[in-house]
């Protein structure tokens, strides 16, 4: 990479993954996910940079070029990874901003390795981008980024995406670094959030917290205005649906049907191994749902993906224990022989084969207790052309705000989700491909591809002066 860009990701992680060939040397793929699925084709036709970090600890690389993409490494070390990404990130922000499904850690060496991480990416951005560059900056782990970046190169124009739910002032003014936090997200021009409800969360922290006035989707700064704005994050339907139509995935879906024994119902959860998932919570019911007779033996089998997640953190070792102790359970008392109710797989999955079971599966179960959007769901609806298959989906998912043809559950009510699974296996084809029809417009619509030119071209309007735009009705709110 040469020179300066124009338009620069920072994330947390760069799209890429380091794999080792069979001869022991080492190159680079493009990571799955929507996030990279989204920006990349945008990056490569403005020859842009992505800066984040490469994934390996106490290692620093020059910068490179892989997939069109110019990709700049911000090194982290192994003490930095563990106090800033597993720390205060995913132990202290994560369980916060998910409604305290868990309980917080607040740590003050913790907050510290965070400032001084967010402060070297700010660096990593000031350094690439050219004069009057767009900047887009992603997610929770870098929250203090846009305000540093701005007092660095206030030439830029900022763009800050959180891709995670923002909790209501009541829960967030529990964080000793309220206002530092704040503060930083107020460096961008234009703040993004999954849902209004977050965005208005947002605003309504400003003036509490730091007695800033706004009106409609602007707060009012001394010298310029934040914009906060709804943009919910899709998938790739095209491709997803192209994907599913492929003889291969096709013949793949019946032998997964084979395989489970052929059952009337096959019902689906893929997960991330993660305390904000539900996945205790859907287990729970399925198992009911067997001991009340309610499904007979061989009649469904639920196939329950949890893809492995920061296991060094001790609350993710005792969920995995804890679901896994369950799942043996359910089996213990329901199996019979050649039958197993609940199949349980604690690893990771290719596209190919995920999209084989999104088409195997006659019900898909997504019961977060709190979830930014769930792009798992947005998947599902996007591989099932044939209009069969139901969504059973968390009131809590952002996507339920989407998706209201799904079955909608409180996953903390049980018997609701017993009811909601139990009519989905119970629907007609009619009322199937009506829900599946409905959805499927609305995700085919709002793809991820319009995601991301809706916030770039909010980001990169024009921002009209603050001096146009004082009234004294700003202190309403």
């Amino acid at each position: 990479m040469t020179g300066r860009s124009s338009f620069l990701i920072v994330a947390n992680r760069l799209p890429v993954d380091r794999t080792i060939e069979p001869d022991g040397t080492a190159s680079w793929r493009r990571s799955p996910g929507g996030l990279v699925t989204a920006i990349a084709p945008v990056m490569q036709r403005r020859q842009g940079a992505w800066a984040g970090w490469h994934g390996a600890p106490d290692e620093e690389l020059e910068p490179f070029e892989q997939d069109g993409m110019n990709l700049i490494s911000v090194p982290l070390s192994a003490s930095e990874v563990e106090l800033y990404y597993e720390g205060f990130s995913n132990a202290t922000l994560w369980p916060l901003y998910h409604d305290v499904v868990a309980p917080p850690v607040y740590h003050r060496t913790m907050w510290e390795t965070y400032r001084r991480v967010n402060e070297r990416f700010a660096n990593a951005a000031a350094a690439a981008a050219e004069e009057g560059a767009v900047v887009w900056v992603q997610d929770y782990q870098l929250q203090l980024v846009p305000a540093m970046l701005r007092k660095l190169r206030p030439d830029l124009r900022i763009g800050f995406f959180l891709h995670i739910p923002f909790p209501p002032t009541e829960l967030f003014f529990r964080l000793p670094w309220r206002k530092e936090l704040v503060e930083g997200l107020l460096g961008a021009d234009l703040v993004g959030f999954q849902l209004p409800g977050g965005a208005s969360n947002f605003r309504r922290l400003c003036r509490r917290l730091l007695g800033l006035p706004y009106k409609g989707n602007e707060i009012f700064l001394d010298d310029r205005v934040v914009t906060t704005q709804a943009f919910p994050i899709s998938v790739d339907f095209a491709h997803l649906d192209s994907l599913v139509r492929d003889p291969q995935i096709v013949n793949r879906a019946k032998e997964i049907r084979k395989e489970l024994g052929d059952p009337e119902h096959v019902l689906l959860g893929v997960d991330r191994l993660d305390y904000t998932k539900g996945i205790g919570q859907r287990l729970e019911a399925f198992g009911e749902l067997l001991k009340d007779g309610k499904l007979v033996p061989n009649e469904a089998v639920f196939v329950q993906i949890a893809t492995p997640s920061r296991e060094r953190v001790e609350e993710y070792r005792r969920l995995r224990d804890d679901i896994e102790l369950q799942v043996g359970r359910i089996n213990g008392e329901h199996a019979q022989l050649g039958y197993q109710p609940v199949q349980y797989f604690h690893q990771s999955y290719d596209h190919d084969e995920l999209a084989a079971l999104y088409l195997a599966a006659d019900v898909m179960v997504v019961t977060p207790l709190r979830d930014g959007m769930n792009l798992v769901a947005k998947e599902y609806v996007s591989c099932h052309h044939d209009l069969h298959g139901a969504l059973v989906l968390s009131e809590f998912a952002g996507a339920a705000d989407e998706l209201r043809q799904a079955y909608l559950v409180n996953p903390y009510d049980v018997e609701d989700v017993k009811r909601q699974m139990l009519a989905a296996m119970r629907a007609t084809p009619h009322e199937l491909a009506r829900r599946m029809r409905t959805m499927r417009r609305r995700v085919a619509t709002y793809d991820v591809d319009r995601w991301a030119n809706e916030f770039l071209n909010a980001l990169e309007s024009p921002a009209s002066p603050i001096s146009t735009r004082r009234s004294a009705s700003w202190r309403s709110g």
